[in-house]
């Protein structure tokens, strides 16, 4: 039986990027960002998400942060939702995010749990309440223990659903493809669930997910389209053919530091220098070797 708490049809679904932040000799690189945003539209990406972990957010001043915000809401310009990155250690600075994102016309934001403070779940469901009132748009939460170490349990989920209506999905990260039927049976069908771990995509899917939040569509997003495409149409063999050939990719981009390899494969595409801000450098050789075999049978390069 499904839950109660979502009964409409879920608002973010289908194949979404992690958008990488490019720079150039230390400065963001606003063209290569706005190729980047149309490179992706027209390969059929169904939702867009600048400044998280990907875009390199802790590494960004609030003024570039907000700039990045702001030039993909305008490049976009209404072709596809834009969830823009709030997340923060720091309650009041990620509903300051929040509330920008929102005014600048982001269709949500995503805010990943507090990472290093280690709250309580009581933290945590204070803290996502306080952002959603300042954003005044729909919330995803985002869970990610492998980095913030807290997990978001399912109780505080439905706690949050029970006493806010812009908590609107969730971006997991946990790899667990039992929990999607357990948020189904909790929570209800208009609360949207996306992979926040690219190599679980298509399992996520099948377990009652609506999409994913990928680094790799940063790399091959026609293939992860598609492969959503085809899953909604009941085309599951196309779907697990296009699976099959991306996952070599999705471990590749992965092989150090993350955003290190899929900026690495964004200068081999043309798409923007693979320039990061420290910590993030340069990958290795041997990791680099990687990620070109990955692109090559992609057919990518």
């Amino acid at each position: 039986m499904l839950g109660s708490l979502r009964k409409e049809k879920p608002q973010f679904i289908g194949s979404m990027t992690a958008l990488i932040t490019p720079f150039e000799n230390g400065s963001l690189d606003v063209n290569s960002f706005k190729k980047i945003v149309n490179h992706q539209i027209e390969n059929g990406t169904d939702g867009l998400i600048p400044v998280g972990t990907t875009g390199e957010s802790p590494t960004l001043s609030h003024d570039e942060h907000q700039k990045v915000v702001e030039v993909c809401i305008q490049e976009s310009s209404g072709r596809v939702p834009i969830i823009a990155g709030a997340g923060s250690n720091s309650t009041k600075e990620a509903s300051k995010l929040a509330s920008h994102a929102g005014k600048a016309g982001a269709d949500a934001v995503l805010v990943v749990t507090p990472y290093y403070n280690k709250p309580t779940q009581s933290g945590l469901y204070s803290h996502f309440m306080s952002v959603a009132d300042a954003a005044k748009i729909p919330l995803i939460v985002y869970d990610i223990p492998g980095r913030s170490i807290v997990p978001v349990h399912d109780s505080t989920l439905v706690k949050l659903c029970e006493n806010h209506e812009l908590i609107s999905g969730i971006k997991d990260a946990t790899a667990d493809i039992s929990r999607p039927p357990r948020l189904l049976r909790l929570i209800g069908s208009g609360f949207s669930q996306l992979s926040g771990e690219d190599a679980t995509a298509l399992p996520y899917l099948a377990a009652g997910g609506h999409g994913c939040i990928s680094v790799s569509s940063n790399i091959a997003p026609k293939l992860l389209a598609e492969m959503h495409d085809a899953w909604n149409n009941s085309n599951y063999n196309k779907a697990f053919e296009n699976h099959l050939k991306l996952i070599n990719l999705h471990d590749a981009m992965f092989c150090e530091s993350s955003p290190g390899p899929v900026k690495f494969a964004a200068e081999k595409l043309g798409l923007c220098k693979s320039e990061a801000r420290l910590p993030i450098v340069e990958i290795e050789a041997k990791s680099k070797s990687r990620v070109i075999s990955a692109l090559k049978e992609c057919n990518i390069v």
